[in-house]
């Protein structure tokens, strides 16, 4: 039977007793019926995480106590910082989740020119919720113990006045430079569009910026294909597959 992984953002110790928040409480109560006695696996995203066993099951809490820790932390050796244009709905949570499996080490959802979410005030800080609970149940589900940095909705411009990778890509199909294989870096920015790519002004700017052009192929791909395939790729030129 497979142990549930649960993140709970406090200080964690061994032998010491840890209460769960009420969604964790409902998760695993209410859902998975979990009872006292039962294994668990804990982590605060910190690195590393605890085996533990339940100890008390009650109406708005769980009480974890721990007896071990792993300091796996499972992470590339290559950082990854994706910053991709907002796009709507289900496709941008599915970008946040598969991300995060794939393991980007930083996430900023930008507004382009062809943005068409609009989000301020009360709005966004529900949605940058849910996005971060979205992290937070990948990394449970795909066994990372640290979280990768959300950071707030920017602008394109402030991102490219501030992003200090090592080496910066823009990906689009108006180009035919394919990644180059000489390189070997340990943190890499891929900038990708929204739904209808960025501008022409903006690749431009992009480059300017010291971004280089980067294409995947023949194939014009939807705004939530195209982060995957191109993390996909990095991590097998430079970071969890590479020699």
């Amino acid at each position: 039977m497979r142990i549930p992984r649960i993140y709970c953002p406090v200080d964690l110790s061994l032998n010491t007793p840890v209460k769960l928040d009420d969604n964790a409480a409902h998760y695993l109560g209410k859902v998975l019926r979990m009872t006292a006695g039962r294994p668990l696996i804990v982590f605060n995203g910190q690195g590393g995480e605890y085996s533990g066993v339940i100890t008390d099951v009650a109406k708005k809490y769980i009480e974890v106590t721990l007896n071990s820790y792993d300091d796996n932390d499972r992470e590339s050796r290559l950082s990854i910082e994706l910053a991709v244009g907002l796009s709507r709905g289900e496709r941008w949570d599915l970008v946040l989740q598969k991300a995060t499996e794939l393991g980007v080490t930083r996430i900023v959802p930008l507004v382009t020119e062809r943005t068409e979410v609009k989000l301020k005030g009360e709005r966004l800080e529900k949605k940058w919720q849910h996005w971060q609970q979205i992290t937070i149940s990948a990394c449970e589900q795909c066994q990372r113990n640290r979280l990768p940095e959300l950071a707030p909705l920017t602008q394109l411009s402030d991102y490219l006045a501030r992003s200090d990778a090592e080496q910066k890509f823009v990906l689009h199909h108006r180009d035919h430079q394919a990644l180059p294989k000489a390189l070997t870096p340990s943190s890499v920015a891929l900038l990708i569009g929204p739904e209808g790519g960025l501008s022409e002004d903006e690749i431009v700017t992009a480059r300017n910026a010291g971004f280089n052009p980067l294409t995947l192929g023949p194939r014009v791909m939807r705004t939530e294909t195209a982060p995957l395939a191109a993390i996909s790729v990095l991590q097998y030129q430079w970071g969890d597959f590479a020699s």
